[in-house]
């Protein structure tokens, strides 16, 4: 079968005739010859094109399968004479290396097609010199596939770094996936491999053909890989983005208020699930007016980068710089992404440094020899995943992350990187058991290593990136997660409050009964509430495996579990820290998630006889979030301990917890939270004696939401320094000043 050579339009007119044949070329060292044909030739370039010889001009060609190729110069066409193993060669009695073209014959067909070995390095020293340094902040524009016009000609520049491999070639669909006739060029130290390739365009297949230092070959995906094929597909896909954003005014704007000063609760999505079937396009038309109409400032999405199954969620990334394709191209993405903005949703997505999967066409030993993974054993291999973990010691590598995360903000506008499993990369005893680790030079289990890359990534992030915050899920009590970098922290912008999330979820699971005896599951997160600037997740992580819905966590009947995720959402919201919610858990539906069905959105429609009770907890859900936005008391000083003050820290018989909130100019909210199943009546709270009166602004118990209306219809004054409420059963109530 004759391959497929697109390096160059089939002329509009005759191919040249041929004219006499040209003199014999110097035949290369055998040696040269047979890494050439073997794909282990670090100067293809070398042995290939054109190059002065003692009678004039050589030319070489390496075309497998092809019957026959010639030289164009000048419009005259000269036949090369067949060296065998697909290698032509000439001299033509020239002084000077002439722009020339090949015309290859395949069978009964004839293309004239630019050499690609005529052509010099179309990647700088620069650029070089940036790679071997370890601070290439964009190098995703220096390596990958990049669509261009070079010394004339339109193709596209392949590069790739694989510093242990003899030789490295780019095969394709565009000639048969046999990479023999494109073998491509060491550019030296820096351990990069170039070639142009003309008349390759946007939409072609690749992959790299690396041949290791152990004469071993294999495809492999592009590490820089900007677009990927579909899962279970694996090829890399050349591409370019013509896409106009219209969110400009929303990038403006996003870096004028410090996120922690800001309101900030997030919905958390997995965007294949959410809604079954929806491109990214037709997610466009949807999340964003679903997410706004619930008053959410931020979505989190995963997964975004390429991944090849499904179930782990994106967590096992293969394509680092390329969004799923499962749901569009990388411009649909960017067309969601825009669409949020022009919403004025805020866009998070889920990052995935940690570890990466040991499939043998993508990262693990890309070049034979253990490159992103470090090449000691223990500490190459994730003991709970069966992954990879990265080499953060590794300059390449470090950059490799620091600018994917750059990638992502840059050249997709996303607002937030949500940093998966940053406990597992700062301890090098992570779930190993002893033995099975290597202390750092000073005797810690601290990796030393990975604390210099977050370091570098969230300076580096916040640097180039105003506006953009990073989160971190750290779920030890490592000291200065969210500390700046200048003072010895990790730089983070936020962190998950694993702590919170657990202790709060053990205690609303409990019986009410019990409950006084686990008051203190509610109030010690107060104890480090300022150690860290927290968000509070309820995330996928507590709604799946077993964990069950937000809902189904509840003790009682169905009234009593929906009071209870009730009750709990008006504590999450009015607790110090930013909110997460996880989609589905905003309706109450009582399954657990699957990526396979996503939301159970039957339950809010019209014929479900529940359907009241699953709107009620949608629509608390929206004003938690407007009466939120709208209250700076709850999030203006979320990192300020002078912001919040208990009223009733103590009340453990009861099940009562209040406290206050309060803005930047004093202004105060009075939370009180009341996980019993009773009204209490005339309830003492003491509060500030400068408040003359109080005002109910939401009420969990309340009608509307399912609730049995048990409320305080009109302002409350205090006496004698306190007020008196009537509390309902397994509800929060939200009150603030009331100006007569």
């Amino acid at each position: 079968m004759a391959l497929r050579d697109t390096s160059l339009p089939e002329p509009a007119g005759p191919v040249p005739p041929a004219c006499g044949p040209p003199g014999a070329a110097p035949a290369p060292a055998p040696s040269d010859r047979e890494r050439l044909l073997a794909g282990a030739h670090h100067d293809p370039h070398a042995l290939l094109g054109a190059h002065p010889v003692p009678d004039g001009i050589a030319f070489r060609a390496l075309r497998p399968f092809a019957r026959a190729v010639s030289v164009v110069v000048d419009g005259a066409r000269h036949g090369l004479v067949p060296e065998g193993d697909g290698l032509f060669s000439g001299v033509l009695p020239l002084t000077e290396i002439p722009p020339y073209t090949l015309v290859v014959a395949y069978g009964d067909t004839e293309y004239e097609v630019h050499d690609p070995y005529r052509f010099r390095p179309a990647l700088g020293e620069f650029d070089l010199h940036l790679i071997r340094e370890g601070r290439h902040e964009q190098l995703w524009r220096a390596l990958g596939a990049h669509p261009m016009t070079h010394q004339g000609v339109t193709g596209t520049r392949f590069t790739v770094w694989a510093p242990n491999a003899q030789g490295v070639r780019v095969a394709g669909d565009f000639c048969h996936w046999d990479g023999t006739a494109f073998p491509m060029r060491s550019l030296g130290a820096s351990g990069v491999w170039e070639l142009f390739l003309p008349g390759i365009g946007e939409g072609e297949l690749y992959k790299f053909e690396l041949t290791s230092r152990y004469g071993h070959r294999f495809l492999k995906a592009d590490p820089m890989a900007r677009r990927a094929q579909e899962p279970p597909d694996t090829a890399s896909v050349v591409t370019a983005s013509h896409y106009e954003w219209g969110d400009a005014r929303w990038m403006r704007t996003r870096a004028g208020t410090p996120v922690h000063q800001a309101p900030f609760s997030v919905y958390e999505v997995h965007l294949p699930s959410w809604r079954p079937g929806l491109t990214y396009r037709r997610l466009a038309e949807e999340l964003p007016a679903y997410v706004k109409d619930l008053g959410f400032t931020h979505v989190e999405l995963m997964p975004v980068a390429e991944h090849p199954f499904g179930p782990s969620w994106g967590y096992q990334v293969t394509s680092y710089y390329a969004p799923t394709a499962r749901l569009g191209t990388p411009d649909d993405f960017r067309y969601l992404v825009d669409a949020l903005h022009r919403a004025g949703i805020g866009v998070i997505m889920d990052w995935v440094p940690a570890h990466f999967p040991k499939d043998d066409w993508a990262l693990a030993r890309f070049d034979g020899d253990p490159l992103y993974e470090p090449g000691d054993s223990r500490r190459a291999e994730h003991p709970d995943w069966g992954t990879y973990t990265f080499d953060f010691a590794r300059t390449e590598v470090r950059n490799f992350l620091v600018a994917n995360a750059v990638y992502w903000c840059e050249e997709f506008h996303i607002d937030g990187l949500r940093v998966d499993a940053v406990a597992s990369m700062l301890y090098l005893d992570y779930s190993r058991e002893p033995g099975g680790w290597e202390p750092n030079a000073h005797g810690g289990r601290e990796d030393l290593a990975a604390v210099a890359f977050l370091q570098e990534m969230n300076a580096t992030v916040y640097r180039r990136c105003p506006g953009v915050v990073t989160i971190a899920e750290e779920s030890t009590a490592w000291d200065g997660v969210t500390r700046p970098t200048d003072g010895g922290g990790l730089g983070f912008g936020l962190k998950w409050n694993m702590g919170w999330m657990h202790d709060s979820l053990q205690y609303i699971a409990r019986e009410p009964v019990h409950r006084r005896y686990h008051h203190h599951e509610m109030t010690f997160s107060m104890v480090y509430a300022y150690s860290e600037n927290y968000v509070l997740p309820i995330s996928h992580d507590e709604v799946v495996h077993g964990k069950r819905a937000l809902v189904s966590k509840m003790p009682g009947d169905w009234w009593q579990r929906r009071a209870n995720v009730r009750a709990y959402l008006g504590y999450m919201w009015a607790h110090p820290g930013k909110q997460l919610l996880f989609m589905g858990q905003e309706f109450a539906q009582g399954a657990e998630w699957s990526e396979k069905h996503g939301p159970e959105w039957w339950l809010l429609d019209d014929e479900h006889p529940f359907a009241g009770d699953h709107r009620g907890v949608r629509d608390l859900v929206r004003d938690l979030n407007a009466v939120y936005r709208a209250t700076p008391a709850l999030w203006q000083r979320d990192t300020d301990p002078a912001g919040f003050r208990w009223v009733a820290v103590d009340a453990a018989d009861d099940n009562v917890l209040a406290f206050l909130r309060f803005d930047a100019d004093g202004a105060p909210l009075l939370a009180v939270s009341h996980f019993s199943p009773v009204v209490r009546h005339d309830y003492r709270l003491a509060v500030p004696e400068d408040v003359v009166a109080w005002r109910e602004v939401l009420n969990t118990d309340a009608a509307r939401y399912g609730g049995g209306d048990v409320a305080n219809p009109d302002p409350v004054e205090p006496e004698d320094g306190c007020v008196r409420l009537t509390l309902p059963p397994l509800a929060t109530v939200w009150l603030t000043p009331f100006a007569r």
